[in-house]
């Protein structure tokens, strides 16, 4: 009873239906620019074709969106990870991710929020060479990364990889290419 929903046509970005008031923001934090453009650079509108391993061998494929911006006075990234419905077309939303840098570890805490799937998972990122490597572990305990990879201003390759020996083998569980469709 006591709110109202308030249409704003002519500042949706691209990809936008609606945010809560003082979570969107401009553009990175000044102080920090430098260290926030590692996730930065991925502001804006993406698709992808996703392949998900499955234990019996074989792989599911499909296709989807995913949409990056400035949120907490530009100094958090948080992005939306949506499936194509294969029978109307249209983008589902999966999960989002808020990612922030802390100066203390000088590295990224990541949570990725899926209650489609029951997960909330909590990683830190680094870049490490010319990939970003975000480290955690999966739902049974499992280390697990999820690496951004082949990085450039157009595209990139996303890919979840985990050990079920303890980091003797890695097998890829989830593998995404990625291109823009809009700027940040």
């Amino acid at each position: 009873m006591g709110f109202m929903m308030k249409e704003v046509v002519g500042s949706l970005q691209p990809g936008q239906v609606w945010t809560i008031k003082g979570l969107g923001a401009e553009g990175p934090f000044p102080e920090l620019k430098e260290k926030l453009m590692l996730f930065g650079q991925f502001v804006g509108d993406w698709e992808m074709d996703a392949r998900y391993a499955q234990p019996d061998g074989t792989e599911i494929k499909t296709k989807g969106e995913i949409h990056f911006g400035w949120i907490l006075n530009g100094r958090a990234v948080q992005d939306v990870w949506m499936s194509k419905d294969e029978r109307t077309g249209k983008a589902i939303p999966s999960g989002t991710t808020v990612r922030y840098y802390d100066p203390k570890i000088d590295a990224w805490h990541n949570i990725w929020i899926s209650p489609k799937q029951g997960v909330l998972q909590t990683f830190v990122a680094r870049k490490e060479s010319d990939e970003i490597v975000l480290r955690g572990k999966t739902r049974e305990g499992y280390p697990e990364h999820w690496i951004f990879s082949e990085i450039t201003p157009l595209s990139f390759r996303w890919r979840a990889v985990e050990s079920r020996d303890m980091g003797k083998t890695w097998i890829v569980t989830e593998e995404m290419r990625v291109g823009r469709i809009t700027p940040g």
